[in-house]
């Protein structure tokens, strides 16, 4: 081959791993190493608080959602809704594509909800999700989340109702935080943009029904 030619094959390679390199749909980068994988099960406790990171914008382009990294800098779970911005319904998957959680909103105004279902994933489309605990606007830029058969509020989600809001804390009955959401700081101290945010969760929170949460955050603020 021509001198040339070999010179553009070079190029379209270096091309190739550029693109690797900054594609933000592969892998973004790791937390820290003394961060142990978080589980998404209630029953599973650990020692120290645990972090994702969440990126909210949908990997498939051109739709709308977030993708949240767990501590290898993989994507753990993930929401695409290829319908508009703040839809009526979306759900929360795993990294295979598993639906684990169903967020429907219902109402209108200041009857507006959002109602969290689990579901099962052993293969069955048609088999019913299993409702979970739902969430609504309460005073002072705050929201309420019941528990599914509880006898009220169960946690509330501090300063997260309102436009531009990529910061707030989830806390329990007793008014302590149990999970916070803060805007991504790089090793040298440079805040990120508001759509990349890191979560910390207590030990004994329940993962998953905070991953839903900050979905659910998400979608009251129309920012996925």
């Amino acid at each position: 081959p021509s001198q040339s030619s070999m010179s553009f094959s070079s190029q379209q390679q270096q091309s190739r791993e550029i693109f690797f390199e900054l594609s933000p749909m592969a892998k973004i980068q790791p937390l820290p190493a003394a961060a142990a994988s978080p589980s998404p099960c209630s029953g599973d406790h650990h020692q120290s608080p645990q972090a994702y990171k969440v990126w909210m914008k949908s990997l498939v382009f051109n739709g709308n959602g977030c993708a949240v990294y767990g501590p290898d800098g993989a994507v753990a779970f993930r929401v695409d809704n290829y319908g508009c911005r703040g839809g009526r319904e979306v759900f929360f998957m795993d990294r295979q594509g598993n639906a684990l959680v169903r967020i429907r909103r219902k109402g209108f105004g200041m009857f507006k909800r959002w109602e969290v279902c689990r579901c099962a994933h052993n293969g069955h489309q048609d088999e019913e999700a299993t409702p979970w605990f739902s969430v609504r606007r309460a005073e002072k830029g705050r929201a309420a989340v019941a528990m599914h058969g509880g006898s009220g509020t169960c946690y509330r989600i501090d300063e997260c109702s309102g436009e531009h809001k990529p910061e707030y804390r989830v806390r329990g009955v007793d008014g302590s935080a149990v999970a916070e959401v803060a805007r991504k700081q790089t090793a040298a101290g440079v805040v990120l943009g508001e759509d990349v945010l890191t979560l910390t969760m207590a030990p004994e929170v329940d993962h998953l029904l905070v991953l839903g949460l900050v979905v659910v955050c998400g979608l009251m603020n129309r920012s996925m």
